[in-house]
Order: structure tokens, then C-alpha cells, then sequence
């Protein structure tokens, strides 16, 4: 039994390795500079880099009200 599921883990692996050798892949350079761009094009967008303001932003400290 253990050399039919060795033979079925095989082709398991070489069916993967067909599947990830039939990928198209992207050259490092070019990735990096089309993430670089997609960040330049959104970076007005990024609340990280542009800041909430106070009016919108739900997580405001409350104003406390108090008489005396």
C-alpha cells in the first residue's frame, strides 16, 4: 500500500510543478517599479500618508461637558 500512495504523492508533485512551471513570471525590476508607480498613483488616497480629519474621523476623543 505505502508504494501505490508513494506513486499518487508523486503525482501530486509533478502535476504542481507543471501547473507553477506554466506561470508566467515578472522580472523583479519590472515589478518593483510598477508597485512603485501604483503607490505614486495612490498615494492622495492613502489615509496613512494624507491624515484623517477631525470632523470625519469616528475615532475622535469624545468632548466632555461639564457644569459646575
Amino acid at each position: 500500500m505505502s508504494g501505490s500512495s508513494s506513486v499518487t504523492a508523486m503525482k501530486k508533485v509533478v502535476q504542481q510543478l507543471r501547473l507553477e512551471a506554466g506561470l508566467n513570471r515578472v522580472k523583479i525590476s519590472q515589478a518593483a517599479a510598477d508597485l512603485k508607480q501604483f503607490c505614486l498613483q495612490n498615494a492622495q488616497h492613502d489615509r496613512l500618508l494624507t491624515g484623517v480629519s477631525s470632523s470625519t474621523n469616528p475615532f475622535r476623543p469624545q468632548k466632555v461637558c461639564s457644569f459646575l
